[in-house]
């Protein structure tokens, strides 16, 4: 990709699981970069090329020296609804395209078609953006490969059985680089100005099949047990919100017996097959084996 404009691309969410990858994809690329951070002190994560500087979606009017001279914004929200009008009012006056995380809200497939506490923050961000007349590319991620972190590396580091529902429910888990990946190549090409692109894994897996792969690059098997939605609310009350908790109960159960929603997003945009979840799985080996 090669690069005339030197304006940086601004990235939001800098130090989230995806931003700080957008991050060092834009940098690969030859793409300046500007990190958006709450706190100061973050500014020790990026390496010396990125420029940091401090700001909070919570107070739009502190966004303006991150936005000035700012060629392209990746924008991911992460903070209440309140403030969506007046920071997209403040991306329109700076900058002309943005690259929004969203979500496969619109989906027809079942499994993302369930009651969603983002889909209605996610919708009305997305109708900011088109009444703002900003170039915007929606990017719609699907389940995260990462997810399968959060939820069941703990058990597997303690030697556990993994105590799940609907193992029989398929997704297409997709690997956080390859949604980074889509993220810098949109963001340094304005080709893609306008598109709106579901991202997917490559494969169509259920849950206990995950597990397995999982599995096969710890060079262990990983022992799995079924258990009702009742007994998994129980299980991760307090964890999660409750919101949170029902909407997966309910994708997952609308997923049972039906293959996941597969796209070639990826592929048409890199130019390269997504990453396989065993390829995620073998990289992180070493996230389900040592205690965080």
């Amino acid at each position: 990709m090669q690069q005339t404009d030197t304006s940086p691309a601004l990235v939001t969410g800098a130090t989230g699981r995806v931003g700080r990858l957008v991050v060092d994809r834009l940098l690969d690329a030859g793409v300046p970069v500007r990190a958006l951070v709450r706190r100061p002190e973050a500014a020790a994560l990026f390496p010396p090329k990125v420029e940091v500087v401090t700001g909070d979606l919570t107070a739009p009017e502190t966004l303006d020296p991150a936005l000035k001279g700012a060629r392209a914004v990746f924008l991911v929200w992460t903070a209440p609804p309140r403030t969506t009008e007046a920071v997209v009012e403040r991306l329109a006056a700076h900058v002309r395209q943005v690259v929004f995380l969203s979500s496969p809200h619109q989906t027809p497939h079942p499994f993302f078609q369930q009651p969603n506490p983002l889909k209605a923050l996610h919708a009305d961000i997305e109708r900011l953006l088109a009444a703002a007349d900003l170039r915007t590319t929606l990017l719609r991620p699907g389940m995260f490969a990462s997810n399968a972190l959060a939820w069941w590396a703990p058990a597997i580091q303690a030697g556990d059985v993994v105590r799940w529902p609907h193992g029989a429910a398929e997704s297409a888990p997709i690997d956080d680089r390859d949604i980074a990946a889509v993220a810098a190549r949109t963001l340094g090409d304005d080709t893609y100005a306008g598109g709106d692109y579901v991202l997917t894994g490559p494969e169509s897996l259920t849950q206990a099949a995950q597990l397995d792969v999982i599995g096969d690059a710890l060079g262990r098997r990983i022992a799995f047990e079924e258990i009702t939605p009742d007994a998994f609310r129980s299980l991760w009350q307090g964890t999660a919100p409750g919101a949170a908790i029902d909407m997966l109960l309910a994708a997952w159960s609308a997923a049972v017996g039906r293959p996941a929603y597969l796209t070639t997003a990826v592929s048409d945009i890199l130019g390269t097959p997504p990453r396989t979840f065993r390829r995620w799985a073998v990289d992180h080996a070493t996230a389900f084996t040592q205690r965080l």
